[in-house]
């Protein structure tokens, strides 16, 4: 029989042995489980790991879309694509350097020096060394067959007319972007979305195109857009500011014609201008800007034109309403007074405080807004209109990039020169405006009261040729009544005519047209506050039609160096060359 210390013995060695087996069954499992896990779980991960030196993503540009417009009828290309192509390389599978900088130089030129040092890159894959490579060039460059080298195709804008609607067209720059204008307001639009392509390549980086593991989603190429301005009429009057630019000697021109029954602008024109084709040769970059909407001034007496309506729309005054003009006003301790040539204290008209610009006709038309005088109700009102009915002092949200908001001083009645601030605003000073919120304000009033969002975009044409009309929108109703806009006419008229008897012959125009406008001289303020003394804008805004209004036209002439009224001598004549430009070429039908 075996002793106690014996079966001890044998007991231990048998729990070793099944502890060890215990081990070796659990150490199976581990191995069979970590296999499944890596083999079954993150088969996925690993063998993308495993491609992932072959495996190589590039991007497949969606093609821009077009912009066009109308001429005569008919509907012409402005902003049109061609194909060229960018040159890129991998510096992880260049091999031979020398080489290969040299046989690209040899295609493309350059610099050879700078090619081979991009090439150092080991680490990167990616890296562009060239733009704009034509066709040719890179059918020779493909066929070195350069391990590590490719390129892409890539649209580029074309510009068949040159200048013609640079600002409000926009450029596209080298990373394809859209800046300024309709480029940059639309660029979701036009650029549409690339495409991608994931290949495995073989060592020269060439995709294996029967590859199972090969991913290819196509581009969705961008939207064509259809302007609502007429070729014609922004030629022209391209032309006519250019000239006037010249012979005012002026900083800049402005000028927009406006289509008051749907917002549609028909003309928007900027001077000086550049060729966008060439953008990367401007040296002063402000000349990319569309002045009519992102430049506000201080329009000067062409507000009188929305401070007459909103005082009739009150009640508070008449067409016909006479009135004491006592030639000055004494507001928060400053002198409000009208020019030497208006003859003094005497009975005026509402006719007058346009055809006149008095100053303290539209002085006292705020006062009516009140209870004769200024006070917080006439401010109040005042703002009203200003901001809620004409909707200045806020962008208009046309397709443009850099649309300025303006400014309308606010109601504070605790400001101490409150009084002073709006009986400047009444006129035109002490806030700040664009062209394109005065067209579109004096539009609203024209038209019958309703202010349309103003808007370049007539249509849209999807890449499968579907095209959508844009319909006017509505953003204010019931900006005056329906009769103001009838009213505003003859007294419109009337200034056209006065200018004309005063020796302004360039303002004569045939009886079978309706004419009718206003002029503005700004005084320039300092950025210190005050103002130069002999520095001015001169601006002008009016309307031409037949049997009705067909355009507003507003212009702002910047800083022009003339003598006598910035208005008068440098807006005016804009005005009415643009005018007769539209009655002669038959863009303005006579009465019946």
């Amino acid at each position: 029989m075996l002793s106690l210390s014996q079966k001890n013995l044998a007991s231990l060695k048998t729990n070793r042995i099944k502890l060890l087996w215990g081990l070796l069954v659990l150490l199976i499992i581990i191995f069979v489980v970590r296999l499944f896990y890596l083999e079954v779980i993150r088969f996925s991960y690993y063998k993308n790991a495993a491609l992932n030196d072959q495996l190589k993503q590039y991007q497949i540009p969606a093609s821009r879309g077009i912009i066009e417009a109308y001429d005569n009828g008919r509907i012409v290309p402005l902003v049109l694509n061609q194909t060229f192509y960018t040159v890129y390389i991998d510096p992880s599978i260049i091999t031979n350097i020398s080489k290969t900088a040299n046989d690209i130089y040899s295609v493309i030129g350059g610099n050879l020096k700078h090619y081979m040092y991009l090439m150092k890159f080991k680490k990167l894959q990616y890296i562009i060394v060239a733009h704009k490579i034509t066709q040719a060039q890179n059918k020779t460059l493909l066929a070195f067959h350069l391990p590590g080298v490719g390129t892409q195709s890539q649209d580029y804008r074309v510009y068949p007319d040159g200048s013609l609607a640079s600002q409000l067209l926009g450029f596209v720059n080298n990373s394809g972007q859209g800046v300024y204008g309709i480029e940059q307001a639309l660029n979701k639009e036009l650029a549409g979305t690339p495409g991608r392509v994931k290949a495995v390549t073989d060592v020269n980086g060439v995709p294996l195109a029967a590859n199972t593991n090969n991913i290819e989603i196509p581009p969705k190429n961008g939207k064509n857009i259809v302007l609502t301005i007429n070729v014609g009429i922004q030629s022209q009057v391209e032309q006519i500011i250019k000239k006037e630019y010249t012979t005012t000697k002026s900083q800049q021109i402005n000028a927009i014609v406006m289509d008051p029954y749907n917002g549609h602008v028909v003309a928007m024109a900027n001077y000086p201008t550049y060729n966008p084709a060439n953008y990367q040769n401007v040296t002063n970059a402000s000349v990319y800007d569309n002045g009519t909407v992102s430049d506000a001034i201080e329009p000067g007496s062409i507000m009188k034109t929305l401070t007459t309506p909103a005082a009739l729309n009150q009640g508070v005054i008449q067409p016909n309403t006479n009135f004491f003009d006592p030639a000055h006003w004494v507001v928060n301790g400053f002198n409000i007074h009208d020019i030497s040539i208006d003859g003094g204290p005497r009975e005026q008209n509402i006719a007058s405080i346009l055809a006149l610009s008095l100053n303290t006709g539209a002085t006292w038309m705020l006062m009516q807004m009140g209870g004769g005088q200024i006070d917080k109700k006439g401010i109040d009102a005042w703002y009203n209109y200003m901001t809620q009915h004409y909707r200045l002092g806020r962008t208009t949200g046309i397709e443009q990039g850099y649309e300025a908001a303006g400014y309308v001083p606010p109601p504070n009645m605790n400001d101490p020169s409150i009084d002073l601030r709006y009986a400047n605003t009444s006129f035109g000073q002490g806030l700040l405006v664009t062209p394109l919120q005065m067209a579109s304000a004096l539009s609203s009033v024209l038209n019958g009261g309703t202010y349309y969002q103003p808007t370049l975009v007539a249509e849209t044409i999807s890449p499968n040729g579907k095209a959508i009309i844009h319909q006017p929108k509505i953003l204010e109703k019931n900006v005056v009544g329906p009769n103001i806009g009838n009213e505003m006419v003859p007294l419109m008229q009337n200034v056209v005519k006065a200018y004309l008897h005063g020796g302004f012959s360039f303002m004569n125009f045939s009886p079978n047209y309706i004419v009718g406008g206003k002029t503005g001289t700004a005084q320039v303020a300092k950025p210190t506050g005050g103002y130069y003394k002999n520095t001015y804008n001169g601006s002008y805004i009016g309307f031409v039609g037949g049997s009705k209004v067909k355009y507003v036209i507003c212009v702002f002439n910047i800083k022009p160096k003339i003598p006598g009224y910035a208005g008068s001598f440098a807006g005016q004549p804009v005005f009415a060359d643009i005018v007769h430009m539209l009655i002669n070429e038959g863009f303005v039908s006579p009465k019946p």
